[in-house]
């Protein structure tokens, strides 16, 4: 069971009352500021802020980004920070991003007016990557610590982490190692002083044992001091790392205390393609896949095609209820047409199967045929081309043969009772949109079949185009390839085509990985018996976990041959999920959504980026959150639990739980042109009252003067400037 919400709200009421400075026998109504819903980011152009700014981006939460290195930049000052609206003192950011805990000079008027603000309005910053030391709250990494590569190392929440900002997190933080002959991280293993400075705190979040020592040293912990407080980060990151995609979230709540637009959650969906059809088998011999244009001869006795068994299908009912991932099931339906004409007219076992199981699937159409749906193909050429007519121009398939292919699917789906949405379509190959470098535009003919079909979301490939786009009327749902080859049923096979794509000619390879500004070569061939296990399935897994942690809704896909034979797809998947769950609480389940609502989240946000561009207004006053949007645009934001939206005369809980808060999208209700929230009680502490005449310097540690500048002690690793890829790209063949 995960933590109990209460605990959240419990660490935020606590962690803020800390800092809150109220006025004896002022007003509520004159005194209690207004904190505005968006959060300053300083960047020196490092990665690690580059990380956090990311991570605002993908969120939809609004930031205001001032280049530290820019000649015109803003002064920080008092102006700059705050002022006055409706005679009531307003912050305009409830949050400060630094990229070290000083990055203007201690005791620099610039700093001097941010410590000033944020001890004036509670306001909480987060030193995105400091040198451990006492003006900080830690001893020196030279007393006992450790400073170096933090490569492979298993950092741990603690207990203050897990009953506060990280308690969506199972325990263990993995660093990531994907190439040992290149540095990936570094970091300051320190402990706090044993003697802080009157009135100080530092409470680690995050650890990790001291190489050479017993104890153990802060990675990440609150730095309480002055009436402020600092996350304090002594390890340096950039936005691709696991170990940042797992602690990015709690450093936002830290720093907005639990209150922002945006929200953030882990997405896993798997698209199963070509059902009912059977897929051409690699041979190991010709190194190629009979039945390709540009491979000679075709399916032999020897070299079967794939298709999935109807034990197959049975097995795929108790592993998707087991592991609680619904499948999509993407289906041609000649291939159960063509299995009965090649059985005599026999029942096709695989489809009484599927259609007994039925609702423990979700359908989509991919074609009846799976034919190709956009320029007429000239395949005696090797690459193909498209074919053109006697003046040059392209010659497209039909606006008929599509339209044929998406009704043809549907109607025998139909037929078989399968309870189905119209408005989602997967192509074969993604085939009608562009693709290049042969097709340079979708074809023409496809919109308009879209459109008088009702199909709204239309399938493509994140390799080809990552960002949703319009068809016409439908809008585009980019699909994750995941590299198990769609020709092979055996481990022994798809490790064989590994080697063949990914090694280099001299070592019996395509050497495509050698012409490729993408790939990377294998330094070896993998053995093809063991290749898979040991190397593949962790390499694919973590790619597609990399995708789960990064807030990202696009679905990943495979095909139904992977399912067959021996189910190579799964081994992927298991490990994809059982990784996840030695991560996260059971407070932060996988969402799984289908095609339908992820083309939907996709629109939201997009939305969404485009009206926090233009400029959304959001604030809190106390308990109350005012948020307003374009009309006809949805809000995303992120509450405590017990948060309720006013409609009218009545509220409503808002969102939905997750992670130990709540959210979600919200709209105004009918005549409303904003939206209201009122927090719970426990977070209406949360917001101080003003405090006048406190635009003074804030005194530093007497050991501040040890570095006066942090950042000159800061070491990034070549694999943190320029991220170290996982290994090879997806491969050509979907």
């Amino acid at each position: 069971m995960g933590r109990p919400t209460r605990l959240a709200a419990a660490w935020a009421a606590g962690a803020l009352l800390a800092v809150a400075v109220p006025v004896a026998g002022a007003q509520a109504a004159d005194t209690t500021p207004r904190i505005d819903l968006r959060v300053l980011v300083v960047d020196d152009g490092g990665p690690a802020t580059e990380a956090i700014r990311a991570e605002l981006d993908d969120a939809g939460t609004p930031y205001t980004s001032v280049a530290l290195g820019d000649a015109g930049r803003p002064r920080i000052d008092d102006a700059f920070l705050s002022d006055t609206v409706d005679g009531r003192p307003r912050a305009k950011f409830q949050g400060v991003v630094l990229p070290n805990d000083s990055p203007f000079g201690a005791n620099s008027p610039e700093m001097t007016a941010l410590a000033s603000y944020e001890k004036r309005f509670g306001i909480r910053q987060v030193d995105a990557y400091t040198y451990a030391r006492p003006a900080v709250g830690l001893n020196t990494p030279q007393d006992s610590g450790y400073s170096g590569t933090l490569d492979g190392a298993s950092a741990q929440v603690t207990a203050s982490g897990a009953a506060g900002p990280f308690g969506y997190l199972r325990k263990n933080v993995p660093f990531e190692n994907n190439d040992p002959g290149v540095n990936e991280s570094w970091g300051y293993l320190s402990t706090p002083l044993d003697k802080q400075a009157d009135g100080a705190t530092f409470t680690s979040y995050l650890d990790a044992p001291i190489p050479g020592g017993t104890g153990r040293g802060s990675l990440i912990g609150q730095y309480t001091h002055d009436g402020r407080s600092e996350l304090v980060v002594t390890f340096v990151y950039n936005q691709y790392q696991q170990q940042f995609r797992l602690v990015s979230r709690g450093m936002v709540e830290w720093l907005t205390q639990g209150v922002h637009l945006g929200a953030s959650r882990n997405y896993f969906a798997v698209h199963v393609d070509d059902v009912f059809a059977s897929d051409d088998r690699w041979d190991p011999k010709l190194k190629c896949t009979p039945g390709d244009v540009d491979c000679p001869g075709n399916p032999t006795p020897d070299h079967p095609a794939l298709r999935m068994t109807a034990a197959d299908a049975q097995y795929a009912k108790q592993w998707s209820q087991s592991h609680n991932l619904p499948l999509d099931l993407l289906y041609n339906g000649v291939g159960s047409e063509e299995y009965k004409a090649d059985h005599g007219g026999a029942p096709d076992p695989l489809l009484n199967q599927l259609v007994a199981d039925q609702k423990s699937f979700r359908w989509v159409d991919h074609t009846y045929t799976h034919a190709f749906l956009g320029c007429e193909q000239n395949t005696t050429v090797v690459p193909w081309k498209c074919a053109t007519d006697l003046l040059g121009n392209t010659r497209w398939v039909s606006a008929a043969t599509i339209n044929g292919q998406i009704n043809d699917n549907l109607n025998w789906g139909a037929r078989q009772g399968f309870t189905l949405d119209r408005d989602e379509l997967v192509t074969g190959e993604h085939s009608g949109l562009k693709m290049l470098p042969q097709q340079t535009q979708d074809n023409p003919n496809l919109a308009p079949v879209l459109a008088a079909n009702g199909v709204r979301w239309i399938g493509s490939d994140t390799s080809r185009e990552r960002q949703q786009r319009p068809v016409g009327t439908a809008l585009t749902v980019p699909r994750y390839p995941m590299n198990v080859f769609y020709n092979a049923g055996t481990a022994a096979e798809e490790t064989d085509e590994y080697n063949w794509l990914y090694t280099k000619k001299a070592d019996g390879g395509s050497g495509t990985c050698e012409n490729s500004k993408v790939t990377t070569c294998l330094a070896s061939p993998l053995d093809v018996k063991s290749g898979f296990g040991s190397y593949i399935v962790p390499l694919e897994s973590r790619i597609a976990l990399g995708h789960v942690l990064a807030n990202d809704p696009r679905p990943h896909f495979m095909h139904q041959s992977n399912l067959s034979e021996e189910r190579i797809g799964y081994t992927v998947l298991e490990k994809t999920l059982a990784d996840y769950a030695g991560l996260y609480a059971d407070s932060t389940p996988i969402v799984n959504l289908r095609m339908r609502d992820i083309g939907t989240e996709l629109s939201k946000r997009s939305a969404w980026k485009s009206a926090v561009a233009s400029g959304v207004t959001a604030y809190r006053i106390g308990s109350a959150v005012t948020v307003g949007a374009p009309a006809g645009v949805e809000t995303t934001a992120t509450f405590p639990e017990g948060t309720v939206q006013l409609k009218g005369a009545t509220t409503s809980p808002f969102g939905t739980a997750y992670a130990g808060a709540r959210s979600g999208w919200a709209t105004p209700a009918a005549g409303q042109a904003q939206l209201t929230f009122t927090l719970p009680a426990a977070a209406a502490h949360a917001t101080p009252a003003a405090v006048p005449g406190t635009a003074h310097a804030v005194p530093g540690t007497a050991h501040a003067a040890r570095v006066q500048d942090p950042a000159a002690r800061l070491s990034i690793p070549q694999g943190v400037a320029r991220p170290v890829p996982y290994g090879p790209g997806p491969g050509a063949r979907r």
